[in-house]
């Protein structure tokens, strides 16, 4: 069965390097600075709101997966547990592909990791169930965004196909588009990755622009920094490694908490959101 103690991940990967190794850690993109600290939920609405898209979703022995953008895998494990009939991680970076190449499912789940860009997967058309991506939409311009959500509609199989994203999101639903620039211009200093989220709406607005229609949303605080969610993310004693190696490592250190300024300063006006949604029909 696949393990889901994070010390135990480290132990399983420890030969194979992680994305973004060989960068120092003023020019790492965040993400992959904190799961060089060793965090492995790099999720805005953190553990809780992947279970609940997970649960959603209803996974089960006839679906067949593909996640997006699938990082280190922390969410494929969660998806494995649930014993789909398959399995398949897709990731345009060669270090997390070698790391979800790792991945040993529960059951008889046929699991594969394929090199590829989100918005082109070579995939063949029809051939998912379920496919969901996790904090990558917002890292992307509108029609990147959009390439993505059509690739997700193409590889579902019929209508009965459901498509998954937890990605940040604006509040409130009128902010000042000035303000969401600001907020967008902070985010992208501070990570060193271009931050577009939308608002809940806007989130929505473009599913249905891409064929979708959301059948269930939930939102959560994005409280990716802070003590009591990394706790909850990660565990006690894996968050406490977390802090000792960014305590030892001080350019880190400093990347962290400007993260975490960056965070609470605009914590009124950031937050996470989960959408489940299925293709709308075609007309003819």
């Amino acid at each position: 069965m696949a393990s889901t103690d994070p010390s135990a991940l480290e132990k399983e990967r420890k030969d194979i390097p992680l994305p973004g190794d060989g960068l120092d850690a003023t020019r790492m993109p965040g993400h992959w600075l904190l799961a060089r600290l060793g965090k492995r939920v790099l999720r805005p609405g953190g553990v809780e709101l992947t279970r609940w898209m997970l649960d959603t979703l209803a996974l089960g022995p006839d679906d067949r997966v593909v996640e997006l953008a699938a990082g280190l895998g922390a969410t494929a494990r969660l998806t494995l547990a649930r014993i789909p009939g398959s399995y398949t991680a897709v990731d345009r970076d060669p270090a997390a592909v070698a790391v979800l190449g790792t991945l040993i499912a529960p059951g008889a789940t046929d699991v594969a990791a394929v090199r590829a860009d989100a918005a082109d997967t070579g995939l063949p058309a029809g051939s998912a169930t379920a496919v969901y991506g996790e904090a990558m939409l917002t890292m992307q311009p509108e029609p990147a965004k959009r390439r993505i959500m059509r690739e997700a509609r193409r590889l579902l199989a019929d209508a009965d196909g459901r498509y998954a994203i937890h990605e940040l999101c604006l509040l409130p639903e009128d902010l000042d588009p000035e303000h969401a620039e600001a907020i967008t211009r902070d985010l992208g200093e501070a990570i060193h990755v271009g931050a577009r989220p939308l608002t809940p709406r806007g989130w929505v607005d473009l599913l249905a622009a891409e064929g979708f229609t959301v059948t269930a949303r939930r939102r959560t605080p994005m409280a990716l920094l802070e003590p009591r969610r990394l706790i909850s993310d990660e565990g006690f004693a894996q968050a406490a490694r977390i802090a000792g190696r960014a305590l030892r490592d001080p350019e880190a250190r400093r990347r962290v908490l400007r993260m975490r300024r960056v965070f609470r300063r605009h914590q009124a006006h950031l937050g996470a959101i989960g959408l489940i949604a299925t293709p709308t029909p075609r007309t003819v």
